[in-house]
């Protein structure tokens, strides 16, 4: 996860509130009107954001408007891309297609229906309510088919866990206020509960939750597992814990390198450097090694350790997770050296 900086941060706006701008954008033009330079839209919480048009064009039976993406300060990768709304006529009531760069939905799990555009439910809401108002304004029927696109979109959803989730295309159209706030530990965590829905919905029997790409390649290798039975975990075990409690499958893998899942060992469940640390004496205590408090770090230790350590932290987390989880979930806990290198198992 991207460093959060000191300063205070700017929030920004969600792919969902700007492809809502835009639909209004456009339909002001296709009843009509001409284009504006700048459109208002209201949020679900009342918040009433201006956003200025990047794209706008015309034709016979269609008109589009783009809003150009500003997340804030939140390293988001859609920062910066265009995210436009065509409008036309539909048979009966509003219609949401995908254009360019849009996903669409392959597996089970999401909240869309499988084949349906990869467009979140609170912002189709927002989506028609727009369409509802701008109807009842320029005395039209609100029989609307909205088509998102985000050129260069299927580019980005490669950096996103889409392809994981089974969106397939490009990117999802997402949000539930409307507003990005930076470095957002919600969002992560509602990342990782989508992909436990997924799992589920797919019926795996067996799934990882993985602090980085090292540990998480050698999890993934370790038990042959695919790509979507791997929960983007980061330093959020807790959040992946808790929802599995409540949503189980029958079988978890955490992996993890030696010092966040000494963290973990420990009893942390958020592993972040900012809002946790290793309890160096605490561990020369359970090790029964002294010269270990003095050390500056968990690596340090191990290095001077080794196996012991590692032994005792897979071990000592493994307990931990199970008391997070309870009963009827089978556990096993991997840690890995900074290659990548399996160095401790604990588990069935």
């Amino acid at each position: 996860m991207s460093r959060k900086p000191d300063t205070e941060l700017r929030r920004g706006w969600t792919t969902g509130a700007c492809a809502t701008a835009a639909t209004k954008a456009a339909l002001m033009r296709f009843w009509g009107g001409a284009f504006v330079d700048e459109v208002s839209i209201t949020l679900p919480r009342g918040e009433t954001p201006v956003f200025a048009l990047a794209h706008r064009d015309s034709g016979a039976g269609w008109a589009e408007a783009g809003i150009t993406k500003d997340a804030g300060d939140d390293p988001d990768v859609t920062h910066g891309a265009l995210i436009i709304a065509r409008v036309a006529r539909s048979d009966s009531g509003v219609v949401f297609r995908a254009g360019e760069g849009v996903g669409h939905v392959t597996k089970p799990g999401l909240p869309i229906p499988v084949g349906d555009p990869a467009i979140n439910p609170v912002p189709r809401q927002m989506m028609q309510q727009v369409v509802a108002d701008m109807a009842a304004a320029h005395g039209q029927k609100g029989d609307i088919e909205i088509t998102v696109s985000i050129p260069g979109g299927q580019e980005l959803a490669a950096k996103t866990w889409n392809p994981r989730l089974g969106i397939e295309g490009g990117l999802s159209v997402l949000g539930t206020t409307g507003i990005v706030r930076p470095f957002s530990c919600a969002a992560w965590i509602a990342s990782i509960h989508r992909g436990i829905d997924v799992a589920r919905a797919d019926g795996l029997s067996h799934v990882a939750g993985c602090t980085g790409a090292q540990s998480e390649a050698a999890v993934q290798r370790h038990f042959a597992l695919p790509d979507h039975a791997m929960l983007d975990m980061g330093d959020f075990a807790g959040g992946l814990m808790k929802y599995l409690r409540k949503h189980p499958v029958p079988r978890l893998t955490i992996g993890g390198g030696i010092a966040k899942m000494t963290k973990l060992s420990q009893g942390a469940l958020d592993l972040h450097s900012r809002r946790s640390q290793v309890d160096l004496r605490a561990l020369a205590a359970d090790l029964k090694v002294p010269d270990l408090a003095d050390m500056n770090t968990a690596l340090e230790a191990y290095e001077k350790i080794g196996t012991p350590m590692a032994d005792h932290v897979a071990r000592s987390a493994h307990a931990q997770v199970r008391s997070v989880l309870g009963p009827g979930i089978e556990v096993d806990v991997i840690v890995t050296d900074r290659q990548g290198h399996i160095i401790a198992q604990a588990g069935p």
